[in-house]
């Protein structure tokens, strides 16, 4: 796996000084780094089995592409139970870990952290929940704030300037909705108000007229939505359109991935919709490899314990005792991971190079390629 075209290394020279430290232990720069991958094997759920036999595949394949770097990985269950994951923390960093790449779950994650914190552990979770980020926690899966902040740029620079966001009065929808207002502020574009719906048909059926008067009242040119397809998005790009709101007048984006499950894209209301994704190319080149060494395609988030190891592998092959500190991991430059480059930012979240996509013809076009490279020091 030497040759292979993916590899887990840093993308340019750190742009912060890994030497002030920050959190995270010292490591030998001579000998196997000791890796802790916590997963959610041992639970009830058939589904966590699956979930973490991938991820601990990605890591393998990771530790393999590496050149010049030892990783001690050692594997340790949670059961998906934050009661777990806290004594499987503490049990890895007594063993020796360095770090700890997992666990999966949001509240799982924040009590590893926890008990770790004092001993001076960084921890690289799989959750994509950012209200447990910060201090020794960082989180690895795609945030609603990446996603948003990559569509409201894209769409104001195409025009798109007066941003409406319609979201479902839910814990989800209501962290994408606040992501949507944030990168309107961040980006520069205009607010053209929000429109929240109770999570349910009837309730959606009763916020379309809304909708549409708070999209004509205010202007707007784009037409945010936090819902997935398991969610209030058939409903609603079907609707909109009849109500005579549609993509043709109104720009529709979407905060989810209208590509998953494959049946979205027939629906006839997203037809020329916008929605960010990985790099499609790196994302497939990362399935067949893993399909091609262990005979199926990884689980959806599996290839972020690549990445964990990606990142830890590229730091400490720079020979440098602190590399597991946060000051290095949050070094500006990013890592190269298997859906492209990503970096960590100082507050426990991260950045992601997304491709933009529109649908045409029940298929998915890339309109704006993912980044290869960041621009700026991230911090």
């Amino acid at each position: 796996m030497k040759g292979a075209a993916l590899s887990a290394a840093v993308l340019a020279v750190a742009a912060c000084d890994p030497s002030s430290l920050n959190t995270g232990q010292r490591i030998s720069t001579t000998a196997p780094v000791p890796v802790a991958l916590l997963v959610p094997a041992g639970s009830s759920n058939s589904g966590d089995a699956l979930l973490a036999q991938s991820l601990e595949n990605a890591a393998k394949l990771a530790i393999a592409d590496l050149e010049g770097v030892q990783i001690d990985l050692r594997v340790y269950q949670t059961a998906g139970d934050p009661a777990t994951a806290q004594a499987s923390a503490l049990k890895a960093v007594d063993e020796g870990a360095k770090i700890i790449l997992g666990p999966v779950f949001g509240e799982a994650a924040n009590a590893a952290a926890t008990a770790v914190a004092s001993q001076n552990i960084n921890v690289l979770s799989f959750s994509n929940n950012t209200t447990i980020a910060g201090g020794n926690l960082f989180v690895l899966g795609p945030t609603f704030d990446n996603t948003a902040n990559r569509l409201v740029a894209f769409a104001r620079a195409n025009g798109k300037d007066g941003i409406m966001s319609v979201y479902s009065q839910n814990s989800a929808g209501q962290l994408g909705n606040t992501a949507i207002s944030n990168a309107i502020a961040a980006q520069g574009a205009r607010s053209a108000g929000a429109v929240g719906y109770e999570f349910s048909q009837e309730g959606v059926i009763a916020a379309v007229s809304q909708i549409k008067l708070t999209a004509e009242q205010n202007l707007a040119d784009a037409l945010f939505l936090t819902s997935n397809t398991s969610g209030a998005l058939p409903l609603l790009t079907q609707l909109l359109p009849e109500s005579g709101l549609s993509s043709e007048t109104t720009q529709f984006i979407g905060l989810t991935r209208w590509d998953i499950p494959a049946q979205t894209l027939e629906l006839p209301g997203v037809q020329g919709g916008w929605f960010a994704l990985p790099d499609p190319a790196l994302t497939d080149q990362f399935q067949s490899r893993y399909a091609q060494a262990y005979g199926g395609l990884p689980h959806p988030i599996g290839g972020l314990a690549y990445d964990g190891i990606a990142a830890i592998g590229a730091l400490v092959k720079s020979g440098n005792a602190n590399a597991l500190t946060s000051s290095a991991l949050t070094q500006g430059a990013g890592f190269q991971g298997v859906n492209g480059i990503f970096r960590l930012r100082t507050d426990g979240t991260n950045e992601r190079g997304l491709a933009v996509a529109t649908i045409r013809d029940k298929k998915v076009v890339i309109i704006d390629p993912a980044p290869t490279r960041f621009a700026g020091a991230g911090l």
